[in-house]
């Protein structure tokens, strides 16, 4: 049975909003990240929150040209914080970047292939002590990075919004709601919630979920 089979049993609500999507848009395996390194993932990750991917793009291009194409902490950290906010970078993200690759260099966090090996809550302890990576941010590196299988972003407004569609609620879902309604969907809920964003961006209404 596949994955999109078994989330239709487990979940009818969610297994019509996943016709739905695949008939509009094809199936929707979860796309891994193709950074050089996990510290590349992780930075890029702070550079993307809150941004547009076309304004994140230009900006994590002129860091990277900052660190000429080699994104290494230790290059990185020798980059001067004005030469960062030069590139667009938020005082914040400034510091989130610096946290980031001070952590990574120093051992302070281990983002080499042993993390490979930890399971996904201990993955979230350890990078969220690092400022500027928070659940949400480390969940994304579970499964875009990693290839987690069974990540639910219940903090996650896509995902809420989703959810909310799939299953027409009159209000968005708590973090909480998520974690319940979705409980029903392991294994597989970082695909689970690819469909959902999926059907976010594809700006599908109950009444199209309803003709299925």
């Amino acid at each position: 049975m596949s994955a999109e089979a078994a989330l239709r049993v487990a979940d009818p609500a969610l297994g019509r909003l996943i016709d739905v999507v695949i008939d509009r848009a094809g199936l929707q395996p979860v796309p891994l990240s193709t950074a050089q390194s996990h510290y590349e993932a992780l930075l890029r990750a702070i550079v993307y929150q809150q941004l547009s991917g076309k304004a994140a793009g230009t900006i994590y291009g002129r860091v990277m040209a900052l660190m000429e194409g080699d994104p290494l902490p230790e290059r990185l950290l020798a980059v001067p914080e004005t030469a960062l906010r030069g590139a667009g970078l938020s005082a914040g993200k400034t510091r989130y970047v610096r946290a980031l690759s001070d952590a990574v260099a120093t051992g302070a966090i281990d983002v080499g292939p042993g993390i490979d090996s930890l399971d996904d809550d201990a993955i979230v302890r350890q990078l969220t002590v690092v400022p500027g990576v928070g659940v949400w941010s480390a969940q994304m590196f579970l499964i875009f990075r990693l290839g987690r299988p069974d990540v639910l972003a219940v903090g996650d407004l896509g995902v809420q919004k989703g959810l909310q569609l799939a299953h027409a609620l009159e209000t968005v879902p708590t973090p909480k709601d998520v974690a319940r309604l979705g409980a029903a969907w392991a294994p597989h809920r970082s695909l689970a919630c690819r469909y959902l964003w999926k059907a976010v961006d594809l700006k599908l209404n109950e009444a199209l979920l309803a003709g299925v």
